[in-house]
């Protein structure tokens, strides 16, 4: 049996929070939620954590500035990152070098494509850590 996978969404937008949270709830998810990069690392330090879906466009720390503290913590480091914009032509390449960003999703978008994607990161994840651990 498969344990229950546990999401932090983080988004100052408080409709987004409530949409994805309750998708990802309805799909047997764990969901965490946060409203500013800031929060989401308190969070990620006190909980384990399997995803971050995070918007790009936040205060005190947006999403890519929560990735790459996220990167550079030994223990978060491997943690996967989905990040959501309204934006995206703000983004341009500077994501691809973020190796814990998996996907950047422009809104509006559909929950479900959201949750499905998110399944097949942890999925594409989990493969890799147990390559690492043959290895």
């Amino acid at each position: 049996m498969q344990s229950v996978r546990t999401i932090l969404v983080v988004d100052d937008e408080p409709a987004i929070v409530h949409v994805v949270a309750m998708k990802f709830t309805q799909c047997g998810f764990r969901v965490l939620t946060a409203w500013n990069g800031s929060i989401a690392l308190e969070i990620v330090r006190a909980n384990e954590v399997d995803l971050i879906i995070s918007d790009f466009q936040m205060p005190i720390l947006d999403g890519m500035q929560l990735a790459a503290a996220l990167r550079a913590d030994t223990r978060t480091c491997n943690i996967p990152v989905i990040v959501l914009t309204a934006r995206g032509h703000l983004l341009g390449d500077d994501w691809e070098g973020a190796s814990n960003v998996r996907h950047v999703v422009s809104k509006p978008f559909s929950p479900r494509e959201l949750v499905a994607m998110s399944e097949r990161v942890l999925a594409d994840d989990r493969g890799r850590a147990a390559k690492r651990e043959v290895a």
